[in-house]
């Protein structure tokens, strides 16, 4: 027993084991290949500084689920990040056939004027047809910044706290995507807009240096609240959109009645969809 086995003798008895642990290091190699940079000259990787304006836009896409192998709906999802202003549109398709159309009657119903887009790195945005819109608007096109998950952060809380809760998870098909743009464009978009409160946070920085985010209840008011907050907020406003056809907007429904409203129109739209499917 106290003899030292050979090395021809523990192969023979533990060959899988020892020949494993005999191996050298440089018989196992494995090939890590990360994720490949899109070079993609369309737009500027930068976090935009809207310094108080309203008109910079936060922008991305939810997709409405996929049921036996067909895609469904998408969900367009624009925030201004001052004010918080939604506007929601609907697609069959994020191709450019579909979207252009919707996109550019989204950017029509905010009352102020556009000053930036800002988007993720999906190609539904970056290509030259979406270029060409926010060129002849003369809005700066961002887009995000590689391992800053917060560059988008405010419209991807838009995503879960609206959309999603609005419409679910339940695939819905494609079919149906003019009867929501037209559900939104009706009774969601300006229910968001004069009769939902949001939260607008405020910074404070403690001993440290670290900054922390606090909502006060003070600071919970709808888009249209906090636009009219603004110093001089008249001199956003678009060519045509006057601040008394905003405050008899606001006023031409209470808050209560606003929202049964628009859930009974959505209740009806998912009926009908569902119906057909």
């Amino acid at each position: 027993m106290g003899k030292k086995l050979s090395n021809a003798w523990l192969v023979s008895r533990h060959p899988i084991s020892t020949i494993s642990a005999a191996r050298p290091p440089t018989a196992l190699r494995i090939r890590v290949q990360h994720t490949q940079a899109r070079q993609v000259s369309i737009a500027e990787r930068r976090k935009p500084d809207p310094k108080g304006k309203p008109g910079y836009l936060r922008v991305d896409t939810v997709h409405q689920g996929t049921q036996d192998g067909v895609a469904g709906l998408f969900h367009i999802n624009a925030v201004d990040t001052v004010t918080q202003w939604q506007v929601i549109g609907c697609v069959e398709t994020i191709c450019e056939r579909h979207l252009i159309p919707v996109l550019e009657a989204m950017l029509h119903q905010f009352p102020f004027r556009l000053l930036g887009f800002h988007c993720d790195n999906g190609s539904e945005f970056l290509n030259h047809r979406v270029s060409q819109l926010l060129n002849k608007l003369l809005v700066e096109f961002t887009k995000s910044r590689a391992y800053r998950t917060t560059d988008n952060a405010l419209v991807e809380g838009k995503n879960g706290a609206v959309i999603r809760k609005q419409m679910g998870y339940g695939p819905i098909a494609a079919e149906h995507a003019e009867a929501f743009q037209k559900f939104y464009t009706a009774w969601m978009n300006p229910y968001l807009n004069f009769h939902r409160p949001c939260g607008f946070a405020t910074l404070r920085t403690d001993a440290r240096g670290r900054r922390k985010r606090s909502y006060p209840h003070q600071d919970y008011r709808t888009p249209f609240e906090k636009l009219s907050s603004l110093l001089d907020w008249q001199q956003y406003l678009k060519p045509g959109v006057s601040k008394a056809d905003l405050q008899r907007r606001a006023q031409q429904l209470g808050d209560t009645e606003a929202a049964r409203q628009m859930q009974k129109a959505k209740l009806e739209l998912l009926k009908r969809c569902r119906g057909k499917r």
